[in-house]
């Protein structure tokens, strides 16, 4: 990308910033406050706690994202979190205690996230940078390029390295040596929300959610195209009315893919053959929760929603969360956890959507979606403070 274009895209990504601001009016997303106290975040509305939520550890991974919007998350694996600092490297703890278990310096603006899986930790840099890690040491193994910032986390398996770049290219790297495997370009259009989801891996496919609104499918061998399904029609009178990112990460459950769009919709999909199951008025540009039986998402305006996982159809929804920037929703046993603009996490009944408890993890806001394993939600929020919390203790 020439040095001319790279100028324009950061424009168009500060003005989509700015437009969505705008739209939200979100108390300290630029430091400001609404004139407009309709416009404001939802106040918190005090309640009877009917879960337990215990906070089992906070440490610090570094320099946080700030406001780069680059969704910064922890990957956990075989009982470690790894996490990622703009400025302080990539961290390793331990999932049940919060106990440091190495820590690889850096020099790069490390972004988005590290992604863990096959002995590896990998991250990218706002430079372009892919650092690949021993997730046993934190030895660096390699390093490479791609042609633009990296802020969603890289993606591992079947002993490949699959990197999303921010210029909508997706890079395959051999997972041992670092070569360049082969590589997927789209174009991208002139107004996006800023944040990319990783890849999500199966048998032999990449699935990626695009900026226009699609999911593709992608050969895990070569990169060839499989199949490319719209979430979401960019429709509009105006670049800003057309955005229809689907930024979160798409979600394989046996063979069906769950995704879903700023535009405020949710599919299924039929993950080997592209065929759509369903696709419903209700979803937000982060991605989707899965439970047993169904999806929780939250939408632009701050409602959660619960769709039923075989029809789409919306069993419940809960806007007492509005306007308070929320992230994807997480699911934590029977609830969908969200975290908020203001560092609150707030756990929801997946039957009924009521609001079961509420933690703090600081002052700071939380952006990108939970992650849940073995029962343990951890989080991190853009001061790059993680916590975890466990249910019932």
């Amino acid at each position: 990308m020439t040095q001319v274009s790279m100028l324009k895209r950061a424009a168009v990504v500060a003005v989509c910033v700015f437009a969505l601001g705008g739209c939200t009016t979100v108390k300290n997303l630029f430091g400001g406050r609404s004139k407009d106290k309709a416009l404001e975040p939802a106040k918190l509305v005090e309640f009877t706690p009917t879960a337990t939520v215990s906070k089992l550890w906070s440490v610090s991974a570094g320099k946080g994202e700030d406001r780069l919007g680059v969704l910064q998350k922890p990957a956990i694996a075989d009982g470690r979190v790894y996490a990622a600092a703009v400025e302080g490297g990539v961290r390793a703890f331990d999932l049940q205690n919060g106990q440091s278990v190495w820590r690889y310096e850096s020099d790069a603006r490390l972004s988005g996230g590290p992604g863990a899986g096959e002995g590896l930790v990998v991250v990218g840099s706002l430079d372009g940078d892919v650092i690949a890690l021993d997730a046993a040491t934190g030895a660096e193994k390699w390093k490479a390029k791609v042609s633009n910032e990296v802020i969603a986390a890289p993606s591992i398996g079947n002993g490949m390295v699959f990197v999303r770049s921010n210029d909508g290219r997706i890079t395959a790297f051999d997972a041992t040596s670092g070569e360049r495997r082969w590589f997927s370009s789209r174009e991208l259009p002139a107004l996006t929300v800023r944040g990319n989801g990783a890849p999500t891996l199966g048998p032999g496919y990449v699935f990626v959610g695009n900026d226009d609104g699609r999911v593709v499918a992608l050969s895990m061998t070569d990169g060839s195209q499989l199949w490319d399904i719209p979430v979401a029609q960019p429709e509009g009178r105006s670049e800003l009315e057309r955005i229809s990112d689907v930024d979160g990460s798409p979600v394989l459950v046996d063979t069906t893919l769950y995704a879903s769009s700023y535009k405020m919709q949710t599919i299924a999909i039929d993950a080997p053959s592209g065929r759509p199951l369903w696709v419903k008025d209700s979803g937000g540009v982060g991605g989707v929760g899965v439970g047993s039986d169904r999806l929780a998402v939250a939408d632009s305006a701050g409602t959660v929603w619960a769709l039923d996982r075989a029809t789409g159809s919306a069993l419940w929804s809960q806007p007492i969360l509005a306007r308070r920037l929320l992230t994807a929703p997480a699911v934590q046993g029977s609830y969908a956890v969200v975290g908020d603009y203001d560092g609150y996490l707030h756990w929801l009944k997946l039957d009924n959507g009521e609001v079961a408890a509420r933690a703090r993890m600081g002052g700071k806001a939380i952006k990108a979606q939970p992650v849940v394993v073995d029962g343990i939600l951890v989080a991190q929020n853009t001061n790059g403070e993680l916590s975890a919390f466990r249910l019932g203790q």
